[in-house]
């Protein structure tokens, strides 16, 4: 197949990109060229802004795709651009989305929690919008004006060695450098999903017939008290934690109110078969920890 993917040079997204690779399908990547190629002679490149509608139309013209995989959508307005420059020159759009499209008030999340359907558009860029509003409004754009399949993959936080936002390895660097951690509800729990299990089920949503939103995250949830206590385990080190204030800096990216966590009982249904959360959790805190020492 033909396949070409927005944002694929780094975490999740490069993972992909040497998915489909290994599957033998011909990989083209669309990148502001700021990243370089990673992948040399094995994929083609093509270089465009994703904010210059102008730009991108002109670069994809005259192309035609099996799959699109869009990791760097924000907004409305690029979903809107998205959808007219592949009229006609695709079979499928798989849409990167996110955990963030739902409320954090404690209820865990079926699809059904967002409904993009009959969710109101308002025009705008990314910086017009909270990230997570921002994605609600492109899935809205995106199943009401395609005029081919899309598939929403919604993600909870992605962890990974490579992850450049580091935000798992804030947490082990505050406790090796014996630094405060500020977050609002220890107890909370959340779900995560790894680099390689998230380019997994991006595959899997292309080449498989399925549409709409899916939620894709490992089986299982974690509060944020028992994986400080696995980082504490693993480096020997006391977490020193504040419930309220504290700085900028020591507040916490995992710091959410309270529950925030999705099932994944339609994308088991479609066949998928998600890693089971605690099974690989202790094995990436250690090989970070011995990272960072």
């Amino acid at each position: 197949m033909n396949i070409l993917v927005l944002g694929g040079t780094r975490f999740f997204g490069k993972k992909l990109v040497e998915l489909c690779l290994q599957n033998g399908h011909n990989v083209t990547i669309l990148t502001r060229g700021q990243s370089g190629n990673p992948f040399g002679t094995k994929v083609k490149q093509l270089i465009a802004n994703r904010d210059d509608a102008d730009s991108l139309s002109q670069v994809l013209s005259g192309t035609t795709w099996d799959i699109v995989y869009d990791n760097i959508c924000y907004s409305p307005n690029e979903a809107h651009n998205i959808c007219n420059i592949l009229e006609g020159k695709t079979k499928k759009l798989v849409f990167t989305s996110t955990l963030s499209t739902y409320e954090i008030d404690g209820v865990v999340k079926t699809e059904g929690d967002f409904n993009p359907f009959d969710y109101e558009i308002r025009k705008g860029n990314r910086e017009d919008f909270s990230y997570g509003e921002g994605k609600r409004q492109a899935e809205a754009v995106l199943f009401k004006e395609a005029t081919f399949p899309v598939v929403a993959v919604r993600f909870p936080i992605v962890m990974g060695e490579n992850d450049y936002t580091r935000r798992l390895h804030f947490h082990i660097e505050r406790i090796l450098q014996e630094q405060p951690i500020s977050l609002p509800n220890i107890e909370a729990k959340m779900s995560f999903i790894t680099d390689d299990e998230a380019a997994a089920f991006l595959y899997f949503a292309g080449i498989t017939p399925i549409e709409g939103p899916y939620n894709a995250t490992a089986t299982g949830a974690i509060s944020l008290k028992d994986l400080l206590g696995l980082i504490e385990e693993t480096t020997g080190k006391h977490a020193k934690i504040s419930l309220v204030g504290g700085d900028e800096m020591s507040q916490s990216p995992y710091g959410v109110p309270a529950d925030w966590y999705m099932t994944t009982t339609k994308a088991e249904a479609a066949g998928f078969t998600f890693s089971q959360l605690h099974d690989w959790l202790p094995t990436l805190v250690k090989t970070l920890v011995k990272e960072l020492q």
